[in-house]
């Protein structure tokens, strides 16, 4: 759709960020414009349509996208506005998926926050390790998250400031060995079943028939699926890293006819204002298939990755196979499966029955 007969002005309404759509009035605009965004909105106190503010929108429609770290800049003090800037800029140079660079500038911005007007540059090992004590025993703060704050905090030291590798010793918080929380094959059918829409039901079978994060398969385009071969592309994986998937065959006749149904440009499955599908939009399409399925297991979509290589593992397939199909660094991570599936266990015989 040519956008040059529209003029685009983000503000705020009603207390939200919005983007005004001005145009002279002509009956083809606005069906346009309501091709392209049904939701789209008519504003009469500012006498306009209206989309929300999102990246998604803005990449959409071709205007730059607000740069969110400045606009969190002036909550820091001045002292040390210039680290917490420093700090972004060598996460992107670094070449840091967006994730990890959010989470490493939030956990860095609350010890800004924290420090007030003392630099933080000038912070002692000792006073760092005051700190996350402080983190764990005042905020009880989860190994999970302390050690993300470990993370972020040395590669302000190290990757901005250049400082000796390891300069202060903390030690790191033992993570919990949890086992990964599953699904039956019945249970995944019944998540299935209750799937009405074609578009969710579609996600999620992907999700389970290939083992697939749901950042994977948010970020599927339709270029990664190679139907002749039968094979899918995760292009650009946790540890970027390219891998290949086979391509489930009971799925080709519906992905064919949601293909058809929704024309999607880009990414196999694009939200209503472009760009890829928001994860959080599938993870609650999967909370609400489980309870439509009358599950009460405490279980998020991550589970069907889960599922998948447990399914996989109970029907005989080998523990490196399985490991690169999930795109696993080592074994020792796809071996945590074994612990959670009877068939190798069922499959020891006793030294017993040998006499």
């Amino acid at each position: 759709m040519e956008w040059s007969e529209y003029k685009w002005e983000p503000t705020e309404h009603r207390n939200k960020n919005v983007i005004l759509i001005k145009f002279k009035y002509d009956a083809k605009l606005i069906e346009g414009l309501r091709q392209r965004f049904p939701s789209a909105k008519w504003s009469a106190t500012k006498r306009s349509w209206y989309l929300p503010d999102l990246p998604s929108v803005r990449r959409e429609i071709g205007i730059k996208e607000k740069n969110t770290v400045n606009l969190k800049v002036p909550s820091i003090h001045v002292v040390n506005q210039k680290a917490y800037v420093n700090m972004h800029r060598q996460l992107k140079l670094k070449a840091y998926s967006p994730n990890t660079i959010r989470v490493y500038l939030a956990e860095f911005a609350h010890l800004l926050h924290l420090l007030d007007d003392y630099p933080v540059q000038d912070l002692s090992p000792k006073r760092l390790k005051d700190y996350f004590l402080y983190c764990v025993n005042v905020e009880k703060m989860a190994e999970r998250k302390m050690n993300g704050k470990i993370n972020a905090i040395k590669f302000f030291f190290e990757q901005v400031l250049h400082r000796p590798k390891m300069f202060f010793d903390i030690p790191r918080p033992k993570k919990p060995t949890t086992l990964p929380k599953l699904l039956s094959r019945t249970e995944v059918k019944k998540i299935l079943r209750v799937t009405i829409n074609l578009k969710h039901n579609i996600a999620l079978q992907l999700c389970y028939g290939m083992g697939l994060r749901v950042s994977e398969v948010v970020n599927l385009k339709l270029e990664d699926v190679d139907s002749k071969r039968m094979m899918v592309r995760v292009s650009v994986a946790k540890g970027k890293k390219d891998r290949y998937v086979p391509l489930p065959e009971s799925i080709l006749p519906k992905l064919r006819e949601y293909y058809i149904t929704y024309k999607p440009k880009l990414f196999l499955f694009e939200g209503q204002y472009g760009g890829p599908y928001a994860k959080s939009s599938l993870q609650q399409v999967f909370k609400n298939a489980l309870r439509k399925a009358g599950i009460k297991k405490t279980i998020g979509i991550h589970g069907l990755r889960h599922s998948y290589a447990t399914h996989l593992l109970e029907s005989g397939a080998d523990m490196r196979f399985i490991q690169e199909l999930l795109g696993h660094n080592s074994i020792k991570t796809t071996q945590l499966y074994t612990k959670v599936t009877p068939r190798s266990i069922s499959k020891i015989k006793s030294p017993l029955d040998s006499l």
